[in-house]
């Protein structure tokens, strides 16, 4: 994972989710994220990868305690700046060496972060290690079994300074082998990045409830031992 990849990329990352699509796929995710990780008040959360505090926010609202960990110093600025102080915590970090102990957290989270890790299980292992016993691991990445990573690495080869360019998207098969115990794995994000925004929700409840392993984001969810 490269530091200075993301430092420019704040802006451009928060302006995606303002444009429709961005906001549909973001609310989409969030519900996910939360129904998984069922964050609850005073628990003490890692959120790994947190960037410019977009998912942590509702994390937060929820009453949780957030340590933001991210590589990129730009990144966690931004978050500093929109997030409040009382319950947000940003550290510069890499996910493959936490400077946590062990089974410090009550949950751990980890999103669209791991497409930028080569060596995505010394990623995994880190949250569980992190993690106390009984407590939850939640990690969303990006799909390669979807259209949207296809259409990803396609437009990076175009793009020299792509953050895409540098990225390993995994199945939700290789999300699963990550882990050290079984879990729940569930893919979202159903509908293309040019989709007919009134047709989307449908796409996304069929496909929900088909149980496709094709959605763009495919998230796990682990008890930690």
């Amino acid at each position: 994972m490269s530091k200075p990849l993301f430092d420019s990329w704040p802006e451009q990352y928060n302006r995606w989710f303002t444009t429709p699509i961005g906001a549909l796929v973001q609310q989409y995710e969030q519900d996910l994220i939360l129904d998984l990780l069922q964050p609850r008040a005073n628990e003490r959360i890692a959120d790994v990868g947190c960037g410019t505090g977009i998912f942590t926010k509702p994390v937060i609202a929820r009453g949780a305690q957030v340590v933001g960990v991210d590589v990129s110093e730009s990144m966690l600025n931004t978050a500093r700046r929109t997030l409040p102080a009382a319950d947000f915590l940003p550290l510069a970090a890499d996910m493959r060496a936490l400077p946590f102990c062990d089974g410090q957290f009550d949950k751990t989270l980890s999103v669209t972060t791991l497409e930028f890790v080569e060596d995505a299980a010394a990623g995994i292992a880190e949250l569980f290690r992190v993690t106390r016993r009984q407590g939850y691991v939640v990690v969303a990445t990006l799909n390669s079994l979807s259209p949207w990573a296809a259409r990803r690495s396609a437009e990076a080869q175009d793009k020299e300074q792509s953050v895409f360019r540098h990225a390993y998207f995994r199945s939700p098969d290789q999300l699963r082998a990550l882990a050290p115990v079984e879990g729940i794995i569930k893919t979202a994000i159903h509908f293309t990045k040019d989709a007919d925004l009134q047709q989307a929700p449908a796409t996304e409840r069929e496909g929900d409830q088909a149980g496709l392993n094709t959605g763009a984001f495919v998230i796990g969810c682990w008890q930690a031992p």
